[in-house]
C-alpha cells in the first residue's frame, strides 16, 4: 500500500523569538535588558545581535516515493537532509540557514499533490532533486505559486518540457537513448521490458533511435509489464520468444522497471539456458555454468535500475549481472569527482542506510542542491524568494558541479535545448558495466574520463511511431 506526505522538518537547531545569535547569551530579562537596549540605542551602536533583522531561512522541500510498492527513492530524501547539516554547520547558504522540508509523495496523485500543497503552505522557494511520476499533480500547485522545479529525477516527459522545471540531467530518455549506443555492437535484437503506461511509451523509439545512431541495425521489441510484481515468469518467456529470430550470441534484454528490476532477472536467470544472462559469448566467460553453455543473452539496464548494492546482493561476479551494460547520467561513483558527497555522507549522514553513494537519485539530488547553492549565492544580499530563485535561472546564471556535468544553464538564450525536450540542460551520458562484480566504467565506449557520450542526437531523432511493437 502506499503512504500519505510525511513532511520532516529539520532545522540545524531552533529559532525561539526573540533569539540572539550564537555567542551571545540570553541572560538578561525584563527591566533589566530593556535599560541595557536603551542605553546601546543611545550611544548609537544600533540593537543586539538576534534582533527582528535576522535573514529569514531558505525554505527548500524535497519529495519522493518512500514506503509503496513500486520503485522508492528514500536515498534522495536522505541526502537532502545530510545536505542541510553539511551546509549549515558551514554557516548557511551566503550566511543565510537553508531549512529543508521532505514529504514521501507515495507514488500516487494525492500524497504527491499534497507535498506541492506543502510546498506553497511553507513558502519553499524551490523544490530541489526530488522523485515523483504524478507529472500533473506536483506541477500544477507550484506552478501556480511560482515555485521552480530544480534537479527532478528525469522520470516523467513533462520535467523536460514544463518552463517550471529546471531538470540537471537528461532523464530517463537520454538513458534510454544511450542504452542502444551502448547495445549496438553486440545485438542484433533487443527486447526493452519497461512499465506499462505513458511514461514509457516513448523509450523503445529511444533505444531504437540510439541503436541506430550508433551504427547497429538492431531490431527492438516492446514488452511493457506491471511493475511491483513479485514474478516475471510468463514476460520472461516472451522475452526468450522474441528475441529468437536473432542468432544465439547477438539476443539482448534492456531492463528499465526501477525497484523491480532484480524481480524480472531473477525470473528471467530461471526460465533462460544456461548462461542466460551476461556479456555474451559462451560459458563461464559470459556468466554461464560452464564450458559449452548455451550462448549467454546479454543483459542491459539503467542507473536506477540497477545498482552496486543490487549486484553485490545478487552475488557479484558470479551473478546474473556480471557483464551488464548499464547507462548513466554521472561519473561512476569510485569517481574522485564525488569524494566531497560522500564526505557528506560519511560526517553528516548519521549511517542512515538510504543513501547509497552510487545511487542515482542521491547523485541527482547532491547535484541539485549544488546547483541551489549556486543561484542562491547569486543573489547576493537580495531576498531569496520563490520569484528570485527563477529569476536567476531563468537569465542563465552558470551553474558549476565539479566537472559531475557539463555547466548548467536554464537561460532563455540558451541555445542547445533538444528538439522535443526543451528544458534540457545537459545530454551527457556515462556508460557502465558490471566488470569483476564492480560497477565501473566501460571499456572501448566513450569519449572521455568515465566513457562519456552524448544522447543529443538520439533524443532529437524522429520517431518511427511504431512504439516499438512488432
Amino acid at each position: 500500500m502506499t503512504t500519505g506526505p510525511l513532511p520532516i522538518r529539520t532545522r540545524l537547531r531552533p529559532r525561539p523569538a526573540p533569539a540572539p545569535r550564537r555567542g551571545v547569551r540570553a541572560v538578561f530579562r525584563g527591566p533589566l535588558a530593556g535599560a541595557l537596549c536603551g542605553l546601546l540605542l543611545a550611544s548609537g551602536c544600533g540593537v543586539l545581535p538576534g534582533g527582528g533583522d535576522e535573514e529569514p531561512p531558505v525554505t527548500v522541500m524535497t519529495w519522493a516515493p518512500l514506503r509503496t510498492t513500486g520503485t522508492n527513492a528514500p536515498g534522495m530524501t536522505a541526502m537532502a537532509r545530510a545536505y542541510e547539516r553539511w551546509v549549515n554547520s558551514g554557516g548557511g547558504i551566503g550566511g543565510r540557514e537553508l531549512r529543508v522540508l521532505v514529504c514521501d509523495e507515495g507514488n500516487e496523485s494525492v500524497a504527491a499533490a499534497e507535498c506541492a500543497r506543502r510546498a506553497v503552505r511553507e513558502q519553499a522557494v524551490a523544490v530541489v532533486g526530488s522523485y515523483s511520476e504524478q507529472d500533473a499533480a506536483i506541477f500544477s500547485p507550484i506552478s501556480l505559486a511560482g515555485i521552480p522545479y530544480l534537479g527532478g529525477y528525469g522520470i516523467t516527459h513533462e520535467e523536460f518540457v514544463n518552463p517550471d522545471s529546471y531538470p540537471v540531467n537528461g532523464g530517463l530518455p537520454a538513458l534510454i537513448a544511450a542504452q542502444g549506443a551502448q547495445l549496438a555492437p553486440d545485438c542484433d535484437r533487443v527486447a526493452l521490458v519497461r512499465p506499462e503506461g505513458v511514461t514509457g511509451d516513448t523509450w523503445p523509439d529511444l533505444l531504437r533511435a540510439g541503436l541506430r545512431g550508433a551504427g547497429g541495425k538492431g531490431e527492438v521489441v516492446d514488452l511493457p509489464v506491471p511493475v511491483a510484481s513479485s514474478d516475471y515468469t510468463p514476460q520472461a518467456g516472451q522475452v526468450l520468444d522474441r528475441l529468437a529470430p536473432a542468432p544465439a550470441a547477438r539476443r539482448c534484454v534492456s531492463v528499465a522497471l526501477g525497484d523491480s528490476t532484480a524481480a524480472f532477472v531473477d525470473s528471467f536467470r530461471r526460465v533462460a539456458p544456461s548462461g542466460g544472462t551476461g556479456a555474451g559469448g559462451t560459458g563461464a566467460a559470459a556468466g554461464g555454468t560452464g564450458a559449452g553453455a548455451t550462448p549467454a543473452v546479454r543483459v542491459g539496464s539503467v542507473l536506477g535500475s540497477v545498482s552496486q548494492r543490487l549486484v553485490d546482493r545478487s552475488g557479484g561476479a558470479s551473478g546474473p549481472y556480471e557483464g551488464a551494460a548499464v547507462t548513466g547520467w554521472y561519473p561512476p561513483a569510485s569517481d574522485p569527482r564525488w569524494a566531497t558527497m560522500k564526505k557528506v555522507i560519511t560526517r553528516h549522514a548519521f549511517g542512515d542506510n538510504a543513501i547509497d553513494p552510487a545511487d542515482a537519485g542521491v547523485q541527482t539530488t547532491w547535484i541539485a542542491y549544488t546547483a541551489l547553492r549556486r543561484i542562491v549565492e547569486s543573489l547576493g544580499e537580495g531576498p531569496v524568494t520563490a520569484r528570485t530563485v527563477r529569476d536567476a535561472l531563468d537569465k542563465g546564471t552558470k551553474v558549476s558541479t565539479g566537472g559531475l556535468t557539463p555547466t548548467l544553464s536554464w537561460g532563455d538564450d540558451y541555445a542547445r535545448s533538444v528538439i522535443g525536450y526543451p528544458r534540457t540542460a545537459n545530454t551527457r551520458v556515462t556508460h557502465l558495466e558490471v566488470r569483476d562484480g564492480r560497477l565501473v566504467a566501460a571499456q572501448g565506449t566513450g569519449d572521455g574520463p568515465g566513457a562519456t557520450g552524448d544522447a543529443r542526437e538520439a533524443l532529437e531523432s524522429e520517431p518511427t511511431g511504431s512504439g516499438g511493437r512488432e
